[in-house]
């Protein structure tokens, strides 16, 4: 397959598209600049230039690939106008796709995450739909929900769409920004890795390569309007990887107490995402497109070395 790829210079992007040349397929990526077309150019990949603002840019590339995996989002928008602006500059791009794929078949794969059906009180299923999202959630990262629905909603006008619910951690030797280096920082600055009371919270993780490989066998073989699930670990308490982390730097792993001022005085944004729980299951994902996991667990990966460097 030829497949138009954006995103293709990022933490999943590059996985991707590296997955998708060894399986024998012919890549495009989107760049917008010189260095993003020399990284695209070194992964074996063509060079399309543009961005996601130039969305007759976009359908074309669409309308003359034979599918399109979509992981990129507007960065630059979160410093002025919050992930509202974020998903607000998504969903034109997903009418764009729709548009020059409608009545194709081919297939579109977008990324999502694994907490968009929000807290149910029992791990998250394939099956488990976005939120809806209402005046209420600007500002929250519920709003890219709307983008996931879009994205679903296209099947119903003859594109074999889907969305990877990417897990909460993507580990791998390329996560220098993600969910794990910014736990490693706290427990760096503190002295302590720190977890919010018993730490009992279940949350779950994926090893980017894994990711990748879902990506291409949902592009080459995935039903249509349907939800896949990234995911290799599906319930890690948070208190064992405060645990990993801490044993790797020789810091003790202690308790936060679940108090108004202290979880946010050690936890700072993150205060309110370290106290939900995250649990999550792949079992559809894997029966249905045959995918399995097969890079290392998030605990064997702290082993690695690459989140410690030494020295």
């Amino acid at each position: 397959m030829h497949v138009f790829v954006t995103g293709g210079t990022g933490h999943s992007g590059s996985y991707i598209i590296s997955e998708l040349i060894s399986a024998g397929h012919e890549v495009t990526g989107l760049a917008r600049s010189d260095t993003a077309a020399a990284a695209l150019s070194a992964l074996g990949a063509k060079v399309r230039r543009g961005d996601l603002q130039d969305l007759d840019g976009l359908k074309e590339a669409a309308a003359d690939s034979d599918g399109v995996i979509h992981v990129a989002h507007r960065q630059d928008l979160l410093v002025t106008g919050g992930m509202d602006a974020v998903a607000a500059a998504e969903l034109p791009i997903m009418h764009a796709y729709g548009e020059a794929l409608a009545g194709s078949g081919k297939p579109l794969v977008a990324a999502g995450s694994i907490g968009s059906p929000g807290q149910l009180g029992r791990p998250v299923t394939e099956e488990d739909p976005a939120q809806l999202v209402g005046d209420e959630h600007q500002g929250t990262l519920r709003v890219r929900n709307a983008v996931e629905s879009a994205v679903i909603g296209l099947a119903e006008q003859g594109v074999r769409s889907s969305v990877v619910r990417i897990a909460n951690i993507a580990h791998g030797t390329t996560d220098q920004a993600g969910f794990l280096p910014i736990l490693i920082a706290l427990a760096k600055e503190k002295g302590f890795a720190g977890y919010p009371g018993d730490g009992a919270n279940p949350w779950n993780a994926v090893h980017i390569r894994d990711v990748a490989s879902l990506f291409r066998v949902a592009l080459e073989k995935g039903p249509a309007g349907r939800y896949w699930h990234a995911v290799g670990d599906g319930a890690i308490p948070l208190r064992e990887i405060a645990e990993a982390i801490g044993s790797r730097l020789g810091l003790p792993a202690v308790s936060i107490p679940m108090d108004e001022l202290m979880v946010p005085g050690y936890f700072g944004f993150l205060a309110n995402l370290v106290t939900q729980s995250y649990p999550a299951s792949n079992l559809i994902t894997r029966r249905t497109l045959g995918w399995e996991p097969a890079q290392p667990g998030l605990l064997a990966d702290l082993d690695n070395g690459h989140y410690f460097p030494a020295g």
